[in-house]
């Protein structure tokens, strides 16, 4: 069976939960809490050197890294990962996008309104350019999804799991969603999607 080493609270992490529900997937989960350092033990740096979640643990013992990277070895061979080449170059654009210009500002911002008590002085300094940049990115999926139901192709896929693992959650980094209504109806779109699970859920 599939081990999942992840965070509860974590984007990232839930797009890996998420899609295992939706393959239906069994698998074994181990909670790890960031915050009290339990990924950058020495146990946990075998698995993943990098200290973070989600891992996944494969049964032969090998261990993935990476939530995007774990989504794809997860969805080869399914509906969910194209097999047309421009399908598939534009799936990878838009985890690119999420990864690079998405997750580091609306994800980091939650993180940091969410979570810690109080910011850093550094933190509260560099906030405003990360919420600028979070409605940037915004702004680009509005656009296209005013014109498309899902990002790649007209169906769900694994670009629209991994952005919308935050952006359901922008709300908690202090976003205000209400200008996208766009964005709004297709995150409705992928709530409604068999074997959709929150979250919070548990499998």
């Amino acid at each position: 069976m599939l081990t999942l080493y992840d965070f509860m609270g974590s984007g990232n992490g839930y797009k890996v939960r998420l899609l295992l529900a939706q393959l239906g997937t069994p698998y074994k989960l181990v909670e790890c809490d960031i915050l009290k350092g339990e990924t950058r033990t020495p146990e946990f740096l075998v698995k993943n050197p990098n200290g973070r979640i989600p891992t996944l643990q494969l049964e032969d013992g090998t261990h993935l890294a990476e939530s995007d990277a774990i989504l794809w070895y997860l969805a080869e061979g399914t509906r969910f990962a194209p097999t047309d080449r421009i399908a598939r170059a534009k799936t990878l654009q838009w985890m690119f996008f999420e990864q690079y210009s998405h997750e580091p500002n609306i994800a980091v911002a939650r993180f940091w309104r969410h979570y810690l008590s109080r910011l850093s002085p550094l933190q509260e300094l560099d906030l405003p350019e990360r919420m600028n940049k979070g409605y940037a990115a915004l702004g680009v999926m509005e656009q296209h999804l005013a014109r498309h139901q899902y990002f790649v192709g007209g169906r769900y896929g694994l670009a629209d799991i991994a952005l919308y693992a935050y952006t359901h959650v922008a709300g908690e980094g202090g976003f205000n969603l209400d200008p996208y209504p766009h964005t709004s109806a297709w995150m409705a779109r992928i709530a409604a999607q068999p074997g959709y699970v929150s979250m919070d859920h548990k499998n």
